[in-house]
Protein backbone atom coordinates (compact mmCIF):
# COMPACT_ATOMS: atom_id res chain seq x y z
CA UNK A 1 0.00 0.00 0.00
CA UNK A 2 1.58 3.44 -1.43
CA UNK A 3 -0.59 5.64 1.81
CA UNK A 4 -0.57 5.25 5.42
CA UNK A 5 -3.10 7.71 6.31
CA UNK A 6 -6.38 7.51 6.75
CA UNK A 7 -7.90 6.95 2.96
CA UNK A 8 -11.63 8.36 1.52
CA UNK A 9 -12.72 5.70 -0.89
CA UNK A 10 -15.36 7.57 -3.27
CA UNK A 11 -17.30 4.25 -4.62
CA UNK A 12 -19.27 3.56 -7.35
CA UNK A 13 -20.68 0.44 -8.37
CA UNK A 14 -19.66 -3.06 -8.58
CA UNK A 15 -16.97 -5.19 -6.33
CA UNK A 16 -13.76 -3.03 -6.71
CA UNK A 17 -14.86 -0.65 -3.83
CA UNK A 18 -15.70 -3.27 -1.32
CA UNK A 19 -12.36 -4.53 -2.63
CA UNK A 20 -10.26 -1.59 -1.75
CA UNK A 21 -11.90 -1.38 1.84
CA UNK A 22 -11.21 -5.06 2.36
CA UNK A 23 -7.35 -4.45 2.03
CA UNK A 24 -7.71 -1.42 4.15
CA UNK A 25 -9.53 -3.75 7.01
CA UNK A 26 -6.69 -6.10 6.22
CA UNK A 27 -4.05 -4.02 6.88
CA UNK A 28 -5.92 -2.15 10.11
CA UNK A 29 -6.00 1.07 7.87
CA UNK A 30 -8.95 3.59 8.53
CA UNK A 31 -11.08 4.10 6.05
CA UNK A 32 -14.20 6.33 5.41
CA UNK A 33 -16.49 5.71 2.11
CA UNK A 34 -18.02 8.59 0.09
CA UNK A 35 -21.19 6.23 -1.05
CA UNK A 36 -22.02 7.83 -4.42
CA UNK A 37 -26.24 7.65 -4.53
CA UNK A 38 -27.67 5.80 -7.45
CA UNK A 39 -24.42 3.58 -8.16
CA UNK A 40 -22.64 2.13 -4.83
CA UNK A 41 -23.65 -1.18 -3.70
CA UNK A 42 -26.16 -1.49 -1.04
CA UNK A 43 -23.55 -3.74 1.20
CA UNK A 44 -21.00 -0.82 1.24
CA UNK A 45 -23.13 0.36 4.17
CA UNK A 46 -20.99 -2.05 6.36
CA UNK A 47 -18.05 0.14 6.60
CA UNK A 48 -17.82 3.76 8.23
CA UNK A 49 -18.98 6.59 5.40
CA UNK A 50 -21.83 8.28 4.18
CA UNK A 51 -24.10 8.72 0.61
CA UNK A 52 -23.85 11.83 -1.24
CA UNK A 53 -25.22 12.77 -4.75
CA UNK A 54 -22.43 12.83 -7.17
CA UNK A 55 -22.99 16.66 -7.53
CA UNK A 56 -22.73 17.99 -4.00
CA UNK A 57 -19.46 18.47 -4.11
CA UNK A 58 -19.39 20.75 -0.92
CA UNK A 59 -20.18 18.03 1.16
CA UNK A 60 -18.41 15.47 0.05
CA UNK A 61 -14.96 17.51 0.68
CA UNK A 62 -16.54 18.72 3.71
CA UNK A 63 -17.33 15.18 5.31
CA UNK A 64 -13.79 14.10 3.93
CA UNK A 65 -11.88 17.09 5.89
CA UNK A 66 -14.26 16.46 9.28
CA UNK A 67 -13.23 12.54 8.97
CA UNK A 68 -9.32 13.34 8.81
CA UNK A 69 -9.04 11.89 5.50
CA UNK A 70 -5.66 12.71 3.67
CA UNK A 71 -5.63 10.75 0.80
CA UNK A 72 -8.21 9.72 -1.70
CA UNK A 73 -9.21 6.81 -4.25
CA UNK A 74 -11.86 6.85 -6.72
CA UNK A 75 -13.20 3.31 -7.39
CA UNK A 76 -16.10 1.43 -9.05
CA UNK A 77 -18.23 1.61 -11.70
CA UNK A 78 -19.99 5.44 -12.15
CA UNK A 79 -21.91 5.98 -15.84
CA UNK A 80 -21.78 9.33 -17.39
CA UNK A 81 -24.58 11.74 -15.69
CA UNK A 82 -27.48 14.02 -17.47
CA UNK A 83 -25.72 17.10 -15.96
CA UNK A 84 -29.15 18.67 -16.48
CA UNK A 85 -30.86 16.73 -13.91
CA UNK A 86 -28.14 16.94 -11.44
CA UNK A 87 -29.00 19.02 -8.21
CA UNK A 88 -25.51 20.58 -7.01
CA UNK A 89 -24.71 22.17 -3.67
CA UNK A 90 -22.66 25.48 -3.65
CA UNK A 91 -19.22 23.95 -4.27
CA UNK A 92 -20.83 21.64 -6.89
CA UNK A 93 -22.55 24.10 -8.76
CA UNK A 94 -19.08 26.55 -9.20
CA UNK A 95 -17.27 23.90 -10.09
CA UNK A 96 -20.00 22.27 -12.41
CA UNK A 97 -19.43 24.26 -15.36
CA UNK A 98 -15.85 23.20 -15.55
CA UNK A 99 -16.80 19.65 -14.59
CA UNK A 100 -18.92 19.98 -17.54
CA UNK A 101 -16.56 21.33 -20.31
CA UNK A 102 -14.61 18.98 -19.38
CA UNK A 103 -16.91 16.48 -20.09
CA UNK A 104 -17.12 17.76 -23.76
CA UNK A 105 -13.76 16.42 -24.78
CA UNK A 106 -14.16 13.10 -23.14
CA UNK A 107 -14.27 10.35 -20.16
CA UNK A 108 -10.44 10.65 -19.28
CA UNK A 109 -10.33 14.53 -19.43
CA UNK A 110 -13.57 14.44 -17.23
CA UNK A 111 -11.64 11.88 -14.79
CA UNK A 112 -8.83 14.54 -14.75
CA UNK A 113 -10.79 17.23 -13.73
CA UNK A 114 -12.27 15.20 -11.19
CA UNK A 115 -8.97 14.58 -9.85
CA UNK A 116 -7.65 18.02 -9.82
CA UNK A 117 -10.59 19.27 -7.60
CA UNK A 118 -9.48 16.73 -4.53
CA UNK A 119 -5.81 17.33 -5.56
CA UNK A 120 -6.66 21.07 -5.38
CA UNK A 121 -7.96 20.71 -1.95
CA UNK A 122 -5.01 19.06 -0.67
CA UNK A 123 -6.18 15.36 -0.53
CA UNK A 124 -3.31 12.82 -2.38
CA UNK A 125 -4.77 10.02 -5.06
CA UNK A 126 -4.12 7.30 -4.94
CA UNK A 127 -4.86 4.06 -7.28
CA UNK A 128 -7.02 1.20 -6.80
CA UNK A 129 -4.09 -1.33 -7.61
CA UNK A 130 -1.86 0.17 -5.51
CA UNK A 131 -3.84 0.39 -2.15
CA UNK A 132 -4.60 -3.42 -3.74
CA UNK A 133 -0.81 -4.38 -3.13
CA UNK A 134 0.21 -3.90 -6.89
CA UNK A 135 -2.44 -7.37 -7.50
CA UNK A 136 -2.37 -7.01 -11.30
CA UNK A 137 -2.50 -9.16 -14.32
CA UNK A 138 1.59 -10.73 -14.85
CA UNK A 139 2.71 -12.30 -17.67
CA UNK A 140 1.35 -15.53 -18.94
CA UNK A 141 -1.48 -17.53 -17.71
CA UNK A 142 -2.79 -16.99 -14.34
CA UNK A 143 -4.45 -20.09 -13.98
CA UNK A 144 -3.72 -23.83 -15.38
CA UNK A 145 -5.35 -23.05 -19.00
CA UNK A 146 -3.02 -21.48 -21.20
CA UNK A 147 -4.65 -20.48 -25.06
CA UNK A 148 -4.08 -22.06 -28.46
CA UNK A 149 -1.80 -20.30 -30.86
CA UNK A 150 -5.07 -19.74 -32.36
CA UNK A 151 -6.47 -18.45 -29.02
CA UNK A 152 -4.01 -16.40 -28.12
CA UNK A 153 -4.14 -14.23 -32.04
CA UNK A 154 -7.53 -13.06 -30.77
CA UNK A 155 -6.61 -12.37 -28.09
CA UNK A 156 -3.93 -10.23 -29.29
CA UNK A 157 -5.99 -8.73 -31.65
CA UNK A 158 -8.55 -8.22 -29.35
CA UNK A 159 -6.37 -6.04 -27.09
CA UNK A 160 -5.40 -3.94 -30.52
CA UNK A 161 -8.64 -2.94 -30.85
CA UNK A 162 -9.32 -2.45 -27.04
CA UNK A 163 -6.20 0.24 -27.25
CA UNK A 164 -7.51 1.70 -30.16
CA UNK A 165 -10.73 2.05 -29.28
CA UNK A 166 -9.30 3.75 -26.47
CA UNK A 167 -7.30 6.50 -28.37
CA UNK A 168 -10.64 7.54 -29.07
CA UNK A 169 -11.62 7.98 -25.50
CA UNK A 170 -14.67 4.78 -26.33
CA UNK A 171 -13.83 1.91 -23.81
CA UNK A 172 -11.41 -0.56 -22.24
CA UNK A 173 -12.65 -3.77 -23.84
CA UNK A 174 -13.22 -5.96 -26.73
CA UNK A 175 -13.88 -9.21 -27.68
CA UNK A 176 -12.74 -11.08 -30.69
CA UNK A 177 -13.23 -14.62 -32.14
CA UNK A 178 -11.76 -16.34 -35.29
CA UNK A 179 -10.57 -12.87 -36.19
CA UNK A 180 -13.47 -11.48 -36.13
CA UNK A 181 -14.51 -8.31 -33.87
CA UNK A 182 -17.61 -9.17 -31.65
CA UNK A 183 -18.20 -6.47 -29.66
CA UNK A 184 -16.17 -3.16 -28.67
CA UNK A 185 -17.22 -1.76 -25.03
CA UNK A 186 -18.63 1.51 -24.93
CA UNK A 187 -21.02 3.08 -22.33
CA UNK A 188 -22.16 0.02 -21.23
CA UNK A 189 -19.70 -1.99 -19.62
CA UNK A 190 -17.88 -5.23 -19.84
CA UNK A 191 -21.17 -7.16 -18.04
CA UNK A 192 -23.22 -5.90 -20.51
CA UNK A 193 -20.93 -6.14 -23.68
CA UNK A 194 -20.35 -10.12 -22.90
CA UNK A 195 -23.92 -10.17 -22.18
CA UNK A 196 -24.72 -8.87 -25.69
CA UNK A 197 -21.67 -11.33 -27.10
CA UNK A 198 -24.03 -14.50 -25.43
CA UNK A 199 -27.01 -13.19 -27.58
CA UNK A 200 -25.13 -13.60 -30.79
CA UNK A 201 -25.58 -16.64 -33.00
CA UNK A 202 -23.03 -20.01 -32.08
CA UNK A 203 -21.97 -19.77 -35.58
CA UNK A 204 -20.16 -16.57 -34.53
CA UNK A 205 -18.73 -17.27 -31.18
CA UNK A 206 -18.05 -20.18 -29.46
CA UNK A 207 -20.09 -22.64 -27.25
CA UNK A 208 -19.44 -24.34 -23.99
CA UNK A 209 -18.82 -27.46 -25.80
CA UNK A 210 -16.29 -25.69 -28.30
CA UNK A 211 -14.66 -22.29 -26.58
CA UNK A 212 -13.46 -20.04 -29.33
CA UNK A 213 -12.22 -16.05 -29.01
CA UNK A 214 -11.05 -13.98 -26.06
CA UNK A 215 -11.95 -10.75 -24.37
CA UNK A 216 -8.90 -8.19 -24.07
CA UNK A 217 -9.20 -5.22 -21.78
CA UNK A 218 -6.78 -2.69 -21.89
CA UNK A 219 -6.29 1.03 -20.33
CA UNK A 220 -6.96 3.87 -22.80
CA UNK A 221 -3.47 5.06 -23.61
CA UNK A 222 -4.48 8.73 -22.22
CA UNK A 223 -6.32 7.86 -19.17
CA UNK A 224 -4.53 8.43 -15.62
CA UNK A 225 -4.03 5.26 -14.55
CA UNK A 226 -4.48 6.11 -11.00
CA UNK A 227 -8.42 6.01 -11.90
CA UNK A 228 -10.11 3.45 -14.26
CA UNK A 229 -7.89 0.76 -14.69
CA UNK A 230 -9.42 -2.03 -16.57
CA UNK A 231 -10.79 -4.78 -13.58
CA UNK A 232 -11.77 -8.23 -13.83
CA UNK A 233 -13.12 -10.55 -11.20
CA UNK A 234 -14.62 -13.65 -10.73
CA UNK A 235 -17.77 -12.25 -12.31
CA UNK A 236 -16.09 -11.99 -15.55
CA UNK A 237 -14.57 -15.03 -16.09
CA UNK A 238 -18.23 -16.42 -15.69
CA UNK A 239 -19.34 -14.27 -17.96
CA UNK A 240 -16.93 -15.25 -20.52
CA UNK A 241 -17.48 -18.57 -20.50
CA UNK A 242 -21.55 -17.94 -20.33
CA UNK A 243 -20.71 -15.87 -24.05
CA UNK A 244 -18.78 -19.29 -25.31
CA UNK A 245 -15.38 -17.57 -25.14
CA UNK A 246 -12.10 -19.73 -24.81
CA UNK A 247 -10.35 -16.83 -22.63
CA UNK A 248 -10.08 -13.55 -21.56
CA UNK A 249 -6.75 -11.24 -21.22
CA UNK A 250 -5.03 -8.09 -20.48
CA UNK A 251 -1.58 -5.69 -20.39
CA UNK A 252 0.70 -6.91 -17.79
CA UNK A 253 0.33 -4.65 -14.85
CA UNK A 254 -2.49 -3.05 -16.71
CA UNK A 255 -5.47 -5.44 -15.07
CA UNK A 256 -6.44 -5.63 -11.54
CA UNK A 257 -7.31 -8.64 -10.37
CA UNK A 258 -10.54 -8.64 -7.71
CA UNK A 259 -10.13 -11.46 -6.30
CA UNK A 260 -6.82 -13.32 -7.39
CA UNK A 261 -7.78 -16.47 -6.25
CA UNK A 262 -11.24 -17.11 -6.93
CA UNK A 263 -10.66 -15.64 -10.62
CA UNK A 264 -8.56 -18.80 -11.22
CA UNK A 265 -10.64 -21.27 -9.32
CA UNK A 266 -13.45 -19.99 -11.93
CA UNK A 267 -11.11 -19.79 -14.65
CA UNK A 268 -9.79 -23.43 -14.15
CA UNK A 269 -13.41 -25.20 -13.50
CA UNK A 270 -14.56 -23.60 -16.74
CA UNK A 271 -11.43 -24.43 -18.30
CA UNK A 272 -10.82 -20.59 -19.43
CA UNK A 273 -7.48 -19.34 -19.92
CA UNK A 274 -6.39 -15.87 -18.07
CA UNK A 275 -3.90 -14.30 -19.73
CA UNK A 276 -1.17 -11.11 -19.39
CA UNK A 277 0.55 -9.81 -22.61
CA UNK A 278 3.57 -8.04 -22.83
CA UNK A 279 2.87 -4.73 -24.14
Amino acid sequence: MTGSGKLGLIAGGGDLPAAVATRCDAEGRPIFLIRLAGFADPHLIRWPGAEFGMAQIGAILKALKTEGCTTVCLAGIVNRPDFKTLKPDFKGATLLPGIVASATKGDDALLRKILSVFEAEGFAVEGADDILGGDTLAAGALGAVSPTPEQLADLKKALHVAEKSGELDIGQGAVVCDGLVLAVEAQEGTDAMLSRVAGLPTDLRGSTGDRKGALGKAPKPIQDLRVDMPVIGPRTVEMAAAAGLAGIGGVVGRLILIDRAAIIAAADRLGLFVWGEAR
